[in-house]
């Protein structure tokens, strides 16, 4: 293997994850803002970019052929790349909640594309790059985890989740965004709806609240769960299996016809939206205070 050379899209993602572990490190021993932090990150996306991974289209949903991004490939790009990158650092807040969650997403992302293959007949080879780096991925988590698990011996810090993050979202791109169907562009999405959806309702909560959104808060998903009395273990083994559910949800849009998948999305997201109000997530009704909380662009 030493002999061969490197597919470039492995080199990309080499080098800006070794960018993103670096800045991960800096910030967990020096300290970063959140501005320095944001800028490292974008020239990590725009790493990838350089590489070739773009989201260069997507599906056109009223009509057979594709919508070409051009212009706004390279924005689109590096901000799927910052937010998921972001969105599972926000989450590494209880023993093993990141390190699962990337390991469930990493694994579906393997699941989708074998259910892309029974249908298909066939894989191309970034699919195969795909389903391989995403089981390194995952065995690299499952040895890490087993000491990440609550009680914790070991901790990632945020050069751990950024890292995560950030191959997470270089997979998807490589992958399963640009699919032939309609529904491909939501399947990446669904996979990573935990990660996704915490921040963006992280974003929205603060906003509302007239907060900035870098100020953290004890609001996440994790948060109200141990609110409404579960464990540090259960809170943890419960946002797992809601990961799991989803990552079959996401195994399902590859199956179904495109009104099916349509419907699947829509419940999915009133259940999500009904849940996170009836948690807390939301934030509806409440006014948040500042609290101190470690790590982050976009804080715990």
């Amino acid at each position: 293997l030493a002999t061969q050379p490197l597919h470039r899209l492995v080199l990309g993602l080499l080098v800006g994850a070794t960018w993103i572990i670096l800045l991960g490190m800096w910030d967990d021993i020096k300290g970063l803002s959140p501005k320095v932090k944001l800028a490292g990150q974008i020239a990590g996306a725009a790493i990838l970019v350089a590489f070739g991974y773009r989201v260069d289209f997507v599906t056109n949903p009223f009509s057979e052929g594709v919508l070409m991004l051009g212009p706004l490939a390279v924005p689109l790009t590096i901000l799927w790349v910052i937010g998921v990158t972001n969105a599972i650092n926000l989450i590494d807040g209880l023993d093993g909640l990141a390190a699962g969650t990337s390991g469930i997403a990493a694994l579906t992302m393997v699941a989708v594309v074998v259910s892309e293959y029974t249908l298909n007949g066939m894989l191309g080879e970034l699919s195969w790059l795909v389903i391989g780096l995403a089981l390194i991925l995952t065995g690299s988590i499952a040895g890490f985890l087993r000491y990440n698990f609550h009680p914790a011996q070991i901790f990632m810090g945020d050069s751990g989740s950024m890292f995560l993050g950030f191959t997470l979202s270089a997979l998807a791109i490589a992958g399963l965004a640009k699919g032939a169907t309609v529904i491909s562009v939501f399947i990446p999405i669904v996979i990573l709806g935990i990660p996704i959806c915490d921040t963006l309702f992280a974003i929205v909560r603060r906003y509302l609240n007239q907060q900035p959104i870098f100020q953290p808060d004890k609001h996440h998903l994790h948060h109200c769960l141990l609110e409404k009395g579960l464990s540090h273990k259960q809170t943890v083994l419960t946002i797992y299996g809601i990961n799991v559910l989803l990552g079959i949800s996401a195994v399902l849009l590859t199956r179904l016809n495109n009104d099916q998948a349509i419907m699947l999305l829509i419940g999915l997201a009133f259940l999500v939206l009904v849940g996170a109000n009836r948690l807390g997530v939301t934030g509806a009704g409440r006014v948040t205070g500042p609290v101190e909380e470690r790590r982050t662009t976009i804080h715990r």
